[in-house]
């Protein structure tokens, strides 16, 4: 058994994926998707289902390592503003090596601010800086790094 994917559904599926592209690091993973037909209504409980979108390879790993999937439905339902804290699914993650550096491309590019970024240091693992952001649909994102 192994992590396969998880996946976002934008608005602009597009748009979304380049700006993961652009501020993650992350690889288009062909093929680009357009998926229909009884079998995706089934499979997602989804009448009359249309999607479409792309795979992106996440940086750290090879081919064949878990990837962001960035899909539009061909219609979307719009859901209330993401807290930290609503239950659920609630945020991605990305360890990086300048957590100040990678912030200021997410609002370059975009996205926005959600929480302050901190040190804290964890007994027995190291010392974490971290912050909580969007992307540019409102999607939260940590931005990590640990040093020992």
């Amino acid at each position: 058994m192994r992590f396969a994917h998880t996946n976002i559904i934008a608005k602009d599926w597009k748009s979304l994926a380049n700006f993961y592209i652009k501020v993650f690091s992350c690889t288009e993973k062909p093929p680009y998707r357009k998926l229909s037909g009884l079998w995706l209504d089934q499979g997602t409980g989804v009448e009359n289902a249309c999607l479409e979108g792309v795979h992106l390879q996440l940086p750290g790993y090879d081919e064949n390592g878990p990837t962001l999937e960035i899909y539009s439905y061909g219609e979307n339902i719009e859901s209330k503003t993401n807290l930290s804290n609503q239950q659920g699914f609630r945020h991605i993650a990305f360890e990086v090596d300048d957590v100040q550096q990678v912030l200021a491309s997410l609002l370059e590019n975009g996205g926005s601010s959600l929480g302050e970024l901190v040190e804290k240091s964890i007994p027995g693992v190291g010392l974490l800086t971290f912050v909580y952001a969007k992307d540019p649909e409102g999607n939260i994102i940590e931005i990590q790094s640990w040093r020992k």
